[in-house]
């Protein structure tokens, strides 16, 4: 065991993380020069595609330094605030880190919070300068943040391309030398505790764990705590490029396990495996149970589509521990999932793995937050839908929730940063200079304005400069209404939404021209109205195609013409008496993109 080192990697986006990973599994021989290529670990198309990292991979390799052999099982993991959940179980399984800094941008608000996520798992941090080849690299500036932030000596940190390979050598020496050895016992009871896992559809469900304590082998019966289900252990192995599998694998190591499990229930990321005949007293304390911030509902193009779409929701939510779904039905769309996602780039990526994985084509509804309900009787309610909310007379109040966001930022867009916030009804907390020409805001937002275009707009208005991080920070009480969206007085459910009074009276008029347009004309009038309880703000009606009945009159009295009309006028009013007006799919997805 003292020759095992577990580490992570941690940084900002797109500050060289996965680069560098490639730079150590080349310089540790782990990958053969006929598979080596640009991001070697990012194996989902997406991640290519993106150039970005969206799920934590985990990997062995082997190096020798003065004449002893190490394992080093490196988990290369995201940089993106949506997938810090990944980063979270990443660093539950090591026991150091690594901290990557752009030498080109310094530190980011990104860096700053998995920062501080490894320290709270009291995780060795060897700090890393990357990009150190590039002309606009700062050393002496960015060395001096890191100082700042970590408390530690310049000497410590290490200089590095991820581009050239320099510094490599000095990471994999600091690594063996500062990272402590895993602590545990080979011969105590086993405990392992499952990190991620996937669905092989020839295999089943592979579960990715680091063991504890204990030694497991090949053909062990063994439980799975939370679940309480038993299973032989048909194939552990470790994770190389491939998977190898091994005879039997001991305490501080990091492996997969193959047990044929058919169903992704019987697997909890956060699990701990244990032997059935000696079982260990008490579980791993897993990772912090996942809380989604961010709700849609998801449903098939085809209704008959929903048992294949909820399967496929269910494998993916194997390799994807963050992503939570209820079912639920809509009068218009039918039955589909409530969906709750980390962010909304994380909805967009479950949506396209979805269409790819899975080849399940969905609508994706207005996305909204959860909100506390309290009504006159004393009860809670928690609502994630417009349409579970109770009549507005049992209200007492409603309750949103709120965020504590970190901007860090060039002075230069300062102001154009807090209009944003502050238009968002944000609230100023504290700023403070990081360095000459980097300041840091801290605001409290609401989650629900933030949830559809508030990072775009951030990062277009400073230019791709602002770095933005956020967590949860309870709720507070809010003048919330809800809007509804009526067609001749029948309210549409999958259309009415809850929002901020202030913002309510435009949203209704934009909707309702919205659908003016997009909606065919039909026999009759159609009166398109946006409501507020039983206060209509605002109108908009759809005329009627109709027959020209007075053109056969040349001439002669009125009267004869004002009969005609009238009897048109009464079939008129019966036939709105009697029909409906369907809502076109295109309709739907047009008011969705409103924002």
């Amino acid at each position: 065991m003292k020759n095992i080192r577990n580490f992570c990697i941690i940084a900002h986006i797109d500050h060289g993380k996965s680069t560098l990973a490639d730079r150590l599994l080349e310089n540790t021989k782990t990958i053969a020069d006929k598979d080596q290529q640009a991001q070697v670990l990012d194996s989902m198309d997406l991640e290519r595609e993106r150039g970005i990292t969206i799920k934590s991979h985990a990997i062995q390799m082997i190096h020798s330094h003065e004449g002893e052999v190490y394992t080093l099982n490196l988990i290369d993991t995201p940089g993106h605030v949506d997938f810090s959940y990944e980063v979270s179980r990443s660093i539950a399984a090591c026991e150091g880190a690594l901290l990557i800094v752009d030498a080109t941008q310094g530190i980011q608000a990104q860096t700053i919070s998995n920062l501080y996520m490894a320290i709270e798992h009291d995780l060795e941090i060897i700090p890393v300068m990357n990009k150190m080849d590039m002309d606009s690299a700062m050393p002496d500036e960015v060395e001096d943040q890191i100082v700042d932030l970590l408390g530690c000596k310049p000497g410590d940190i290490i200089r590095a391309s991820g581009k050239t390979g320099m510094g490599v050598e000095e990471i994999l020496e600091a690594i063996i030398n500062r990272i402590p050895e895993p602590k545990g016992d080979p011969d105590a009871p086993l405990q392992c505790l499952i990190f991620d896992s996937v669905f092989n559809s020839f295999r089943g469900i592979i579960a990715y764990f680091k063991i504890e304590n204990g030694t497991m082998r090949k053909g062990d019966l063994v439980k799975f705590v939370a679940t309480g289900k038993e299973y032989n252990a048909d194939e552990i192995g470790i994770l190389r490029l491939d998977m190898i599998p091994q005879k039997e694998m001991s305490a501080g190591n990091v492996g997969y396990i193959i047990s044929g499990i058919k169903t992704s229930k019987e697997v909890k990321v956060g699990d701990t495996i244990t032997h059935v005949k000696r079982p260990c007293e008490i579980a791993i304390d897993g990772f912090e149970e996942v809380k989604p911030m961010v709700f849609a509902g998801v449903y098939p193009i085809d209704t008959e589509d929903f048992e294949d779409l909820r399967s496929a929701i269910e494998k993916l939510q194997l390799n994807d521990a963050s992503l939570t779904f209820e079912p639920e039905s809509s009068v218009a769309l039918g039955f589909g999932f409530r969906c709750g996602f980390l962010g909304m780039l994380h909805m967009e990526i479950v949506q396209e793995r979805l269409d790819r994985e899975f080849d399940m084509n969905v609508i994706t509804t207005v996305p909204n937050v959860s909100y506390k309900v309290y009504t006159k009787k004393e009860e809670l309610l928690e609502v994630h839908n417009p349409s579970g909310l109770p009549d507005i007379m049992m209200i007492e109040r409603i309750e949103e929730p709120y965020i504590r966001a970190s901007i860090i930022t060039r002075t230069d867009y300062i102001g154009q940063i807090m209009t944003l916030c502050l238009d968002k009804r944000g609230d100023l907390i504290k700023q403070e200079y990081i360095s000459g020409n980097r300041m840091e805001l801290v605001f409290d937002l609401p989650l629900g304005e933030i949830v559809f275009d508030f990072y775009d707009r951030l990062k277009s208005i400073s230019k791709g400069y602002a770095s933005f991080d956020y967590h949860m920070n309870g709720y507070r009480p809010s003048k919330l209404v809800k809007l509804d969206i009526l067609l001749n007085g029948e309210p549409v459910d999958a259309l009415s939404s809850l929002i901020h009074v202030d913002n309510a009276v435009t949203l209704g008029r934009r909707m309702c021209e919205k659908l003016k347009e997009l909606i065919p004309r039909q026999q009759f009038d159609i009166a398109i109205q946006a409501a507020i309880g039983a206060k209509i703000i605002s109108r908009e009606t759809i005329k009627a195609v109709r027959k020209d009945v007075t053109a056969k009159c040349y001439g002669g009295d009125i009267s004869r013409k004002r009969k005609l009309l009238e009897k048109q006028k009464k079939g008129k009013k019966r036939m709105k008496q009697i029909g409906n007006v369907e809502v076109p799919q295109k309709a739907f997805l047009a008011v969705l993109k409103l924002d």
